[in-house]
């Protein structure tokens, strides 16, 4: 039997106790996660972006939710998101025809997600935006941000929460424009540039 020498710290081999976790990827996604928009749908939108750490490196094992309302701003009352074989207890996916509003996506190996849903409605006095929450490894609790969408300046000046963020760092909420109903929102889990996270209480 080999002996360790556990008083210096460099002979003694990690262990599993010593992984940084929790990890996300068991159970949690599913097929057809980001489809939130029912097939189709003449409105229909994507995001997309990167899920990063504080060295602009690509986390490939996170998992992003989206919520939003409909296009009139009403949250939807309606299941089918995650539809399960009463028979078997198989997947089934998506029905393709409600808006459910919510979507759960893992990274791919570059750490890039994407969800096809609808543009968000006004609810209230805040602009249009789609809630996040993220999870990934080494986060011991989740977080919680925005992705507001270009298009209404008046709106997003007008916007309680953004009026709340320095200006030079708003940016961190507003998704960027790419064209043909596409839009790119990074979200930088620390360091420069780091995405603005809220705090509920």
């Amino acid at each position: 039997m080999t002996k360790i020498d556990t008083s210096r710290p460099e002979s003694v081999l990690p262990t599993p106790s010593h992984t940084v976790g929790p990890f996300y990827g068991y159970a949690l996604p599913f097929p057809g996660g980001g489809d939130i928009a029912p097939v189709g749908h003449p409105e229909t939108i994507t995001v997309q972006g990167y899920v990063l750490d504080g060295e602009g490196g690509p986390l490939p094992d996170a998992l992003v939710e989206l919520w939003g309302p409909d296009p009139d701003g009403r949250l939807p009352r309606v299941d089918g998101s995650i539809r399960r074989d009463p028979a078997t207890g198989g997947h089934l996916g998506r029905n393709g025809v409600e808006f459910t509003g919510w979507g759960r996506i893992q990274t791919d190996s570059n750490g890039h997600w994407y969800a096809r849903t609808l543009r968000p409605g006004a609810r209230g006095r805040s602009a249009p935006y789609l809630g996040v929450c993220v999870f990934a490894r080494g986060l011991l609790m989740h977080l919680f941000t925005r992705i507001y969408l270009p298009g209404d300046d008046a709106a997003l000046a007008a916007d309680p929460l953004l009026a709340q963020v320095d200006e030079e760092r708003r940016d961190t909420l507003i998704a960027v424009a790419e064209g043909n109903g596409t839009y790119r929102f990074d979200i930088r889990l620390q360091g420069e540039g780091e995405t603005v996270f809220l705090e509920f209480r």
